[in-house]
């Protein structure tokens, strides 16, 4: 089993570290909540058991019935996955179904609406200018990917997007907005890397709307913890 080595990096939910082998990593889950780019501050007491668990599951569907290529190579535990080694492209990519957020602000669209086809957003990632909306043409000029990666990292997207509403739909659950990221192999192949989960994506139960997911944390809706642990009940019956 791969041990970790040195710690490459701390976020907001996670931590990397070095293996033994240069073209592996292991990522390890925290409990730590922010929100705000990190100007909200908190603890979800198992968050990083349901991220992780529900990240890993996800990417390995996404791998072998949707043909997405990921980062996942094997869960060592509850908080820990080797990935392999990416160069993370610097935006975030959201697609959003169903109206809220910062959607509903920017443009006066009632949360909830259901919206007339997906969207797809980039901001470019970076918290001390609070990860500004980009274009393709912004991202082209300022080299953060070329014309090839963008079209793959759209592709792949929507691909996902697709895969996981229907997925979700099932559950009972409807995938109102999620943010991704995508990074580059040693020799330059885009996949799927972070993560898939309640910090990342907004779900909101099909009957009730009641949400599910880290906008509890974000907009003190208490029950937290709850919620987290009731995206893994419905994902794995536990």
């Amino acid at each position: 089993m791969a041990e970790k080595l040195e710690q490459l990096y701390e976020g907001k939910a996670k931590k990397v570290y070095k293996t033994d082998d240069e073209n592996l990593y292991i990522v390890s889950y925290k409990d730590d909540a922010t929100a705000f780019n990190g100007k909200k501050k908190g603890t979800i007491s198992g968050k990083g058991v349901v991220n992780n668990k529900m990240s890993n599951y996800l990417m390995r569907k996404l791998q072998e019935e949707a043909g997405i290529p990921t980062h996942f190579v094997e869960e060592l535990s509850d908080r820990d996955t080797l990935v392999k080694r990416v160069s993370i492209v610097p935006l975030e990519v959201i697609v959003r179904n169903i109206a809220a957020g910062s959607f509903s602000k920017r443009f006066g669209v009632p949360e909830g609406t259901n919206l007339l086809c997906p969207t797809l957003e980039y901001c470019y990632k970076s918290d001390e200018l609070d990860d500004p909306m980009c274009n393709s043409y912004h991202i082209l000029a300022c080299g953060w990917a070329t014309k090839e990666e963008l079209d793959t990292i759209a592709d792949y997207t929507f691909r996902i997007n697709a895969y996981l509403k229907a997925f979700f739909k099932k559950l009972n659950i409807d995938l109102v907005d999620f943010k991704i990221e995508f990074g580059r192999t040693p020799d330059g192949t885009i996949i799927l890397a972070d993560e898939i989960s309640p910090d990342t994506c907004r779900f909101w139960d099909s009957e009730t709307h009641e949400k599910l997911d880290k906008d509890r944390f974000r907009r003190d809706l208490g029950h937290v913890e709850d919620a987290y642990r009731e995206m893994m009940k419905r994902i794995f019956g536990e």
